[in-house]
């Protein structure tokens, strides 16, 4: 149902030069939201020919060139993507490999989680360590994360990974995908590998591993997946299980599975972590070798929430979307589509239970939705408008009902860490050109 009560909110555009200022979907806020950070680019997929990072105030709209890559070109290296550190003064961005070029341009399994912490600016910081050469490094990774995020108390970084090793493997075995997995950066010390003088490894500051299990040809009707993908940290500090054990650190990500028919449908997966590093000297499997990919720990088991084959319009659908939980972790967010084949906003138990229903708009959400600090309301976009719901009550209202005519491409909206404001972009077209902009909507007082 719709709210018909309208509260006063103010849209301000905060950049204005002619060039791309892409927002990361989450974590685009420093700590004291005294800063947004975006890169330059001015399409999505256009990270490997983009080379400056920046952030700007959005009070005084002081810009500040974060980082400038080395060397770039159309092939790369490019950077993009980044995402502030919950809790302190530091970035990390998605950077290509150094030594990209025609012949070995940035691709998904060609780039590694950087950043900076701006007490030392001028230190480029490598999160993930990377060995592509056999018999790999266990704590190192052999191919590219991205959609880096970090865990509430900024100690952990999650992120999406393809696998360089199986990607050319999969170029002569056919039996063999390139399939996309869901691994985490832990604070269990720095990762050195062997010396490469090709540029295509590197040294790390954290450790890193695959968390989740995927596999090429899922049996139908199973929990197995083919693909894991699209992140999330649950809670500030986790969530209490059904049992009542705390898990402090745990990830969500949507998983596709086969149903009954063989048909693809996405649900949600959640994976509990260990806080401390365990005794991995049996662990081989985390580094892979010449023909399988990196598994988890065997501590660690993914756990499917949602079974939604049976559904008229079955799996999470919509655009593309990140996980979301409430604060305390008990409740995961997600889109699917309603009987009437409109998305809309559902809920679900962390420690598993009924779906929820939240959303009965008479429009489906267009675009990413975030969750307020307080965990009280959703924010998301339609028709290039922005609404918030209210979770309790499914209560929704439009915050911009009037959108100017060179307004488009809105995404990535989110709310600032005190709850005040939200910021998000916008195409703006200007005579022949359009740039996305970054614009914030408050609350007047």
């Amino acid at each position: 149902m719709m709210n018909t009560k309208t509260k006063i909110w103010t849209e301000n555009q905060i950049t204005t030069e002619e060039y791309g200022h892409f927002l990361n979907p989450t974590q685009s806020f420093s700590p004291d939201d005294q800063w947004i950070i975006y890169d330059t680019r001015n399409a999505d997929p256009d990270i490997g020919r983009t080379g400056r990072i920046e952030r700007i105030n959005p009070k005084s709209k002081e810009v500040d060139t974060v980082y400038q890559s080395v060397g770039q070109s159309e092939y790369g290296p490019g950077v993009g993507a980044a995402a502030y550190s919950t809790v302190d003064d530091r970035v990390i961005f998605i950077h290509g490999l150094p030594n990209a070029d025609k012949e070995r341009p940035y691709g998904i399994s060609r780039r590694t989680g950087t950043g900076v912490h701006f007490d030392q600016p001028d230190q480029l910081i490598h999160y993930d360590a990377r060995d592509i050469s056999s018999p790999y490094t266990l704590g190192a990774l052999r191919g590219g994360s991205h959609a880096h995020s970090w865990s509430g108390d900024g100690s952990w970084i999650s992120f999406t990974y393809n696998d360089e090793v199986m990607a050319d493997l999969a170029l002569t075995d056919t039996s063999v995908k390139n399939l996309r997995m869901v691994g985490v950066m832990a604070p269990w010390g720095a990762v050195k590998v062997p010396d490469d003088d090709q540029e295509e490894n590197n040294n790390g500051t954290m450790f890193s591993m695959i968390v989740s299990r995927v596999t090429e040809s899922p049996r139908p009707g199973s929990d197995e997946i083919s693909k894991a993908y699209e992140d999330g940290w649950i809670g500030q500090n986790g969530y209490v299980d059904a049992s009542g054990k705390h898990h402090p650190k745990a990830v969500a990500f949507l998983g596709d599975v086969r149903d009954g028919e063989g048909q693809v449908v996405t649900e949600v997966f959640v994976v509990d972590l260990p806080e401390e590093k365990p005794d991995l000297s049996e662990e081989e499997q985390l580094k892979g070798n010449d023909h399988s990919r990196p598994m988890p720990p065997s501590m660690v088991q993914q756990r499917r929430v949602t079974f939604t084959s049976e559904r008229k319009y079955p799996g999470v659908q919509g655009p593309r979307q990140w996980m979301k939980s409430s604060p305390d972790g008990a409740v995961l967010y997600f889109m699917m589509k309603d009987d009437h084949g409109l998305i809309q906003l559902y809920s679900v138990p962390t420690a598993g239970g009924e779906v929820r229903h939240i959303t009965s708009n008479d429009f489906s959400m267009e675009t990413a939705f975030d969750i307020d600090p307080s965990g009280k309301f959703a924010a998301y976009g339609s028709d290039e408008k922005i609404y918030l719901t209210t979770l309790e009550s499914g209560d929704t209202k439009c915050v911009t009902p009037q959108v100017a005519k060179n307004y488009a491409g809105l995404r990535a909206i989110q709310w600032s860490h005190s709850g005040k404001y939200l910021t998000y972009n916008r195409k703006v077209q200007d005579h022949d050109s359009s740039y996305f902009q970054i614009f914030t909507l408050s609350k007047d007082e």
